[in-house]
């Protein structure tokens, strides 16, 4: 769960990484990126978590303003979660993100691992469909 602190109270970065910081929130927010998501396509894109955490995590992006929540009065209800306009701003970051991850599957493919005489663990890497 996001840290409450005044938000003037902050450092940027800091409130910055205090709501996107968590195992799901940039994932959520990346299938979001797409389009609008019903909850359980967001849940079946995300695989492993559970509805509870889920949920949890809706709402509190939802909270912090960054997601949307449409409710359809419809028999059995239809909910739909979207980037909100601040949520929106988050694109060129996560783009950003992919472009980063990508650089550093080159990185790692190339072998460049060991540097400065650091010896790092060679990480296995899958192709990104979403980038």
């Amino acid at each position: 769960m996001a840290k409450v602190q005044a938000v003037d109270d902050q450092c940027p970065v800091e409130l910055g990484l205090n709501i996107l910081s968590g195992k799901w929130k940039l994932k959520i927010l990346w299938h979001l990126s797409k389009g609008t998501i019903r909850f359980n396509e967001l849940q079946r894109l995300l695989g492993s978590i559970t509805t509870k955490t889920l949920t949890e995590q809706l709402r509190e992006l939802e909270e912090q303003r960054i997601i949307l929540r449409t409710v359809f009065p419809e028999v059995p209800p239809r909910v739909e979660y979207s980037l909100s306009e601040i949520g929106n701003t988050l694109k060129p970051i996560l783009g950003g993100l992919c472009e980063w991850g990508k650089t550093y599957q080159e990185y790692q493919r190339q072998g460049k691992h060991v540097e400065k005489g650091l010896n790092f663990i060679p990480m296995i890497f899958h192709s990104c469909p979403h980038c």
